[in-house]
């Protein structure tokens, strides 16, 4: 694991939304920027709500300067040769090419911060996240509370007109609390899914 002068390593952190992903990776960049460490963030050009596309926001209003990118090799293309800690939010729009990327980082003696979504509307893996996960040194899962019955929420779930989103609606659609809310493994909804499942059983 220790190339050069200095070790690396890849910490994740992942959970549903609402649950301050976005504000946990804002706290660690702040942490490493007092530490006079050389650092830059980048995010999915896919995420542009709050504060623009050109920072990463937390739902409560932190932010911390970001570059856009629309792949993973953009972001090794970026990384310069100076950089000691990459941070990298919403991890999930990206490509597969982000687990090759974090590694390669790691690998250089680079700290890789990733956050993201580890599970889609449905309750299932999105995409790297996982991998990423299972690559890491360290793994933080955060939890929301579910705002129907208040217990640990675990699952994202995609409202449409105030309604749960069908199964087989898009996996990726980029929003915030109008169209999403943190809920726990019992009061999530999958239309036709759940369905299929209470058939079985």
């Amino acid at each position: 694991m220790f190339h050069g002068t200095r070790p690396g390593w890849i910490e994740v952190i992942s959970g549903v939304m609402f649950a301050g992903k976005s504000e946990e990776l804002i706290r660690r960049v702040r942490r490493a920027v007092i530490a006079r460490k050389q650092v830059q963030v980048f995010k999915s050009h896919l995420d542009a709500r709050y504060a623009g596309l050109y920072s990463v926001t937390s739902h409560d209003g932190l932010t911390v300067d970001a570059a856009p990118v629309d792949s993973a090799d953009q972001i090794m293309r970026q990384v310069r040769p100076d950089t000691e800690v990459v941070a990298i939010d919403e991890a999930q729009f990206l490509d597969g090419g982000i687990v090759t990327v974090a590694n390669a980082l790691a690998d250089r003696g680079v700290r890789v911060i990733v956050a993201g979504t580890d599970s889609d509307f449905r309750g299932e893996p999105f995409g790297a996240m996982p991998i990423l996960m299972a690559a890491a040194e360290i793994v933080d899962k955060l939890q929301a509370i579910c705002v129907v019955c208040g217990g640990p929420a675990t699952r994202n779930q995609r409202l449409v007109n105030g309604k749960p989103a069908p199964w087989d609606s898009p996996t990726i659609m980029v929003g915030g609390r109008e169209s999403y809310e943190a809920r726990c493994r019992h009061c999530h909804r999958v239309p036709k899914r759940d369905e299929d499942q209470t058939a079985l059983l």
